[in-house]
């Protein structure tokens, strides 16, 4: 019997938690009796009743694993981190907030008996804020214009990957994995399943402008060079600009040395516009090395401060 792991990151879930494990259980009774499966918490650190409600759980249902991260590591490492710690013969991840629509595992799980190694779904609509949603789609087509590999529109992560597929994500060695870009660039026979995205069913978004911030510096500095290339060629054709108007300026002045006066505008002007374009420039350089700097110091993706029904004695504060 084939086995389906499910993993989900919590971050202060207290109210989708146990629906969400109760749905996912019925589907698998319902819908998809002849596979196994285990659900997988992974928890930053939540400040409300979350892991009380995710360890009354695992207490009821052995196929209802958890890890406890000692503090959060963010919406980036600890989802990537659960992905790895998953044994099935596929492994879905999905948000616990419904917005990853649970009622599509069994496409998802058809779809990989097909002989997809990777099925993902891509968002055709979305109930959240408008602005939001807009936001979000002028980032995935900035991204995949400038993008060195062809990423994907309109993804967030939320899919099913076969175990050959994660056993080549465990060889990265990779502190900040960008999911998105990583499923574009293996190459592994994929399958996009549309869908529209519904609203948070219960509770608050986590994620605010910092965080979705640093999601699109990770992408844009992890899979593209044309920003770089951009402030070269830009600082060329700046510096033969500012050449020739120093020479023009310099012959008026000479022929016309009591009479041209150059005034402070062009100066004012010509400053302003040399240091904004020098302080953009120098901001995207040091995401650059930002995210240079973060991948050189291999820190571990999450440290566990404990683990339920993963079998063994549970282990407590080990680094990953």
């Amino acid at each position: 019997m084939s086995k389906i792991s499910i993993v989900i990151p919590t971050y202060n879930e207290q109210e989708n938690v146990v629906s969400l494990s109760g749905t996912i259980i019925n589907i698998f009774e319902e819908k998809l009796p002849e596979y196994d499966y285990e659900i997988i918490f992974i928890d930053n650190d939540s400040s409300d009743n979350t892991r009380v409600l995710i360890q009354g759980l695992c207490a009821e249902n052995q196929k209802i694993k958890a890890i406890f991260n000692v503090k959060n590591f963010g919406h980036i490492r600890s989802p990537f981190y659960g992905l790895l710690q998953a044994d099935g013969d596929c492994t879905m991840l999905m948000c616990a907030d419904f917005q990853d629509p649970p009622e599509m595992i069994p496409q998802f799980v058809n779809a990989w008996a097909e002989g997809y190694k990777v099925v993902i779904g891509i968002k055709t609509n979305s109930m959240e804020n408008r602005l939001m949603y807009g936001v979000r789609k002028l980032y995935y087509k900035l991204i995949k214009k400038i993008s060195d590999v062809e990423q994907i529109e309109n993804f967030t992560g939320f899919g099913l990957y076969d175990k050959s597929f994660i056993e080549v994500l465990k060889k990265l060695d990779d502190p900040m994995p960008y999911m998105r870009g990583i499923v574009a660039e293996l190459g592994f026979k994929r399958k996009d399943i549309e869908y529209e995205q519904p609203k948070r069913k219960a509770g608050k978004t986590k994620n605010n402008f910092y965080t979705l911030y640093d999601m699109a510096m990770l992408g844009i500095t992890s899979y593209s060079k044309v920003i770089l290339r951009l402030a070269t060629i830009i600082g060329f054709v700046f510096s033969a600009a500012s050449f020739v108007i120093a020479l023009i300026y310099l012959i008026l002045k000479l022929t016309n040395w009591y009479g041209f006066a150059a005034g402070t505008a062009p100066i004012l002007i010509g400053l302003f516009l040399f240091g904004s374009v020098l302080m953009f420039f120098i901001g995207f350089l040091g995401e650059y090395i930002l995210n240079i700097n973060t991948r050189v110091m291999k820190r571990p993706l999450v440290v566990e401060e404990k683990r339920i029904n993963f079998g063994g004695v549970e282990r407590q504060n080990k680094e990953k």
